[in-house]
């Protein structure tokens, strides 16, 4: 593997990472001014223009807000079709609580260039464990063989603040604070949110609210509540540059158990590390 696959590769799995967190919680889009295969998503600012909302309908969602917030953990199942740079699939559990995101998720590449990149190193699924300072991914044994035979690799938020020419800024906060009310927070930010009405979603009872948020990158989202006034179903739409940008996810069991555990520091390489190894 030559030194600039291989760095495209570990920045490919970085976004990879990144969005299935993204989509399961609420951490934002990929920047529209570089490919997403050498950028990480970045935060998605509420917009500065409509004011906040008032009455009945902020109530509610802040009342969604809180209740979401409270929960502390759940199971997510979630998926993100990015044009056609990737699609993926993503399935397992993540807590956020004051000292950051943590959990673990099961990332399958379903689709896009990138998943066809990783399919030729071996590579079809892989687990993510995120804690509140880093996040690691597990390769396979094929690209392991290539990169000096680890197999976990560890991104440090902060590192990835220069990942991509500072395409990446912002992205320790983002990540610090993804957690599945953002989509909420952000809704409380739209000039348009409206109540759709009642629905079914997955068996449940559920209240339908939308808006669009952004201004020069406007996206619009769409939240499923129950009558505990928590997240059953989130989804967002946006653009990027290789086309049209949706994220989907499913909650079910808040307050379920969490843990990430560090991979073995002997299985592990960080990235910066091995990017500089990859250099020449």
């Amino acid at each position: 593997m030559t030194g600039t696959r291989a760095r495209r590769t570990v920045a490919s799995i970085a976004v990879s990472a990144a969005l299935a967190c993204g989509s399961a919680c609420t951490a934002g889009e990929p920047s529209a001014a570089a490919p997403a295969t050498s950028t990480p998503p970045r935060p998605t600012a509420p917009s500065s223009g409509p004011p906040a909302l008032t009455g009945p309908s902020a109530d509610a969602l802040r009342a969604v807000e809180r209740a979401t917030g409270r929960a502390g953990s759940a199971r997510v199942e979630s998926t993100t079709v990015m044009g056609r740079e990737l699609s993926l699939e993503a399935e397992g559990a993540l807590g956020w609580r004051d000292d950051g995101l943590t959990g673990t998720l099961t990332i399958t590449y379903t689709g896009g260039t990138t998943a066809e990149t990783m399919r030729r190193l071996g590579t079809t699924a892989m687990e993510a464990r995120y804690l509140p300072d880093a996040y690691y991914a597990r390769v396979g044994d094929e690209f392991a063989e290539r990169v000096g035979g680890r197999h976990w690799i560890k991104y440090v938020y902060e590192d990835l603040e220069d990942l991509g020419g500072g395409a990446g800024a912002g992205f320790a906060d983002q990540m610090r604070n993804t957690t599945p009310n953002q989509a909420v927070k952000l809704l409380l930010t739209a000039g348009d949110v409206r109540k759709v009405g009642e629905e079914r979603t997955r068996g449940r009872r559920t209240t339908h609210w939308s808006g669009t948020v952004g201004t020069e990158t406007a996206q619009t989202v769409d939240i499923w509540v129950d009558d505990r006034d928590l997240l059953v179903k989130k989804v967002e739409r946006g653009r990027t540059k290789t086309g049209e940008l949706t994220q989907t996810a499913y909650y079910s069991d808040y307050g379920v158990t969490v843990s990430a555990q560090r991979p073995p520091a002997g299985d592990t390489t960080d990235f910066k590390e091995l990017l500089r190894s990859q250099a020449g």
